[in-house]
Formats: structure tokens, sequence, C-alpha cells
């Protein structure tokens, strides 16, 4: 028999940390905004398990026209001093800049 799975869509921003300006290295990170808002803002009681919408580290050396790939743990240590996946995310999301996104993950061609 048939049947219907109903996904709820949830509203996504995409992080962006560039460590150099001068670089066209790029780091991403993928947030819940209401939940990034209020920790940028200072809100400690909200964990850092809730504003991101995971773990995942992207990385693009082309800027933000670049494809999105998983950073070594070699560029991670060049460029936040640690590899450890929540240190690093948190550090992209205290200099980072929030880019909103309706359709993360899409190519416009």
């Amino acid at each position: 028999t048939p049947f219907n799975i109903f996904i709820m869509s949830k509203s996504l921003t995409k992080v962006i940390y560039k460590p150099d300006h001068t670089s066209t290295d790029e780091y991403t990170v993928i947030v819940n905004p209401e939940e990034y808002k209020k920790w940028k803002a200072g809100d400690t009681s909200v964990p850092i398990s809730q504003v991101v919408d995971s773990f995942d580290i992207f990385h693009s050396n082309q800027g933000h026209q670049g494809r999105l790939g998983q950073p070594s743990k070699q560029q991670l240590e060049n460029d936040f001093g640690t590899s450890k996946d929540e240190e690093v995310v948190t550090q992209i999301l205290q200099k980072g800049k929030d880019q909103g996104s309706d359709r993360i993950g899409s190519s416009n061609p």
C-alpha cells in the first residue's frame, strides 16, 4: 500500500568565514537562523548543537562561487589551530557572517 512521508521544511542559513581577506578560501557551516541570532547575541542558554544543522564544515578555495567540499584536518589546523569539529564550528560562528539561503545545496546555472 502506498504511504506518504511528510518532511518538515526548515529555514537554514549559511555562516561563511574567510580566514584571510586576501584569500579565496572560505569555510561554511549551516545554521538554524533563529537559534544562531540568539547565540550570536550572547544567549548562552542556546546549546551550539541547536545552533548548527550539523557539525559538518564545508570549504571552498574559490570563494562563494566555488564547489563546497570537506576540508582536510591539516587545513583546519592551519586556519583554526585545531581540527576538532566543535571548536572549528564555534570559531566560524563567532567570526563568520551569516548569509541566508532558502535552497542550500542547489546550484544556480
